[in-house]
């Protein structure tokens, strides 16, 4: 009865508003989309700005995602190098660019289940505070960030065989990460209410 209460409790609205957590993946694809050989310090210089256009009302407010956080730090880091060092001193940069932010990603995604797995940051904006420690609520989102820190962890050595083979860059660096972000954008999109669905019917 508990879990059935819980469960009614947060299908008003989607556990996950999945545009949320996309806009906050954003500025990462837009720097995966950019970064290159010659252009990494014009893409970091992108999605630094689009790290704060999307996020920073909500600091203002006192919504501090890690995710948000994260890349903020790492694009002004990037800028910084950018403008500090000289080309020479980075070429593993401009070499591994779209790895390690990917690889970032995964680390910042998985290493959230260990404490608040991200996805529950914009899941709480749209439920209501009794659900927060509902085990239907926090099943839902672990799921959820695993399998977002599982699709960037893959796109992580998708980049990195890119940067192997270069024959085959369009593959790894593009076909294989746009159908990993596919695949998690749908997942977040039927998964919460699967599963509420599933936990309403089960026994108390």
């Amino acid at each position: 009865m508990a879990r059935q209460t819980a469960t009614k409790a947060a299908s008003p609205k989607k556990s996950v508003r999945t545009g949320g957590v996309f806009l906050s993946f954003a500025p990462w694809i837009i720097f995966g989309v950019v970064a290159g050989p010659s252009t990494w310090e014009y893409a970091a210089l992108a999605a630094l700005i689009a790290s704060i256009a999307l996020s920073g009302k909500d600091m203002v407010r006192g919504r501090l995602r890690v995710l948000d956080m994260t890349g903020i730090v790492f694009f002004a880091v990037l800028c910084v190098l950018a403008l500090a060092l000289g080309r020479g001193q980075l070429v593993w940069v401009e070499t591994y660019a779209q790895v390690i932010s990917n690889g970032l990603v995964a680390v910042v995604a998985l290493g959230s289940l260990f404490a608040d797995p991200f996805t529950a940051q914009y899941a709480r904006e749209q439920t209501r505070r009794e659900v927060w420690d509902s085990p239907v609520f926090l099943r839902i989102n672990r799921v959820l960030t695993a399998v977002w820190g599982l699709a960037f962890a893959l796109m992580t050595v998708s980049t990195w065989l890119a940067v192997r083979h270069p024959a085959q860059d369009d593959w790894f660096n593009w076909v294989v990460p746009v159908a990993l972000l596919v695949a998690a954008v749908r997942f977040t999109e039927w998964y919460p209410e699967s599963y509420k669905a599933r936990a309403a019917r089960a026994p108390a």
